[in-house]
């Protein structure tokens, strides 16, 4: 069994349903969430001119390895509507790959650690909620030192 990081987006339609419904096909699908950041409203990062994102960080202990878990989630996307044209395009659902353990993937369609964990506020905040001394295993720092070191001027918000 892996520990991995999970980053889950939605800016479009029911944006906390199709939060809630992801979380339920990753319990299902992928493994046991052993814990979850809270719900943060981020702006879009990438294409500033989208609508705002819900994003959440879950961890799970899974079975699955890299690329199974890569086509898992995947999968999950479809089923809930995910459509993909544009790089960064507003979504229902997106579910990125942060960490497998410590372990380090570089295939052409997967590269874990995901490679914009340290770029990202919308991705650290609320990871760093959860696993604030999880190292990154290439720059070898932890999750709160990138967030501290971070230079990403967008807004991210925990939603009460």
């Amino acid at each position: 069994m892996s520990l991995v990081y999970l980053l889950l987006g939605a800016n479009l339609g029911d944006r906390f349903a199709q939060m809630s419904n992801a979380f339920k096909e990753i319990e299902a699908q992928v493994g046991s969430v052993v814990k979850y950041s809270s719900l943060y409203q981020t702006e879009a990062w990438g294409r500033e001119d989208e609508p705002p994102y819900l994003n959440q960080v879950v961890c799970v202990e899974t079975d699955l390895q890299p690329l199974e878990l890569l086509r898992t989630v995947n999968k999950i996307e479809d089923k809930l509507g995910r459509t993909r044209k544009l790089k960064w395009e507003s979504r229902l659902i997106d579910i990125d790959i942060l960490f497998y353990g410590d372990e380090i993937v570089n295939e052409s369609n997967l590269i874990i650690p995901h490679p914009y964990i340290q770029k990202r506020k919308f991705t650290l905040v609320p990871l760093a909620e959860i696993a604030p001394d999880l190292i990154h295993p290439i720059l070898r720092r932890t999750v709160q030192e990138l967030l501290i070191d971070l230079d990403d001027p967008l807004d991210v918000k925990k939603v009460p």
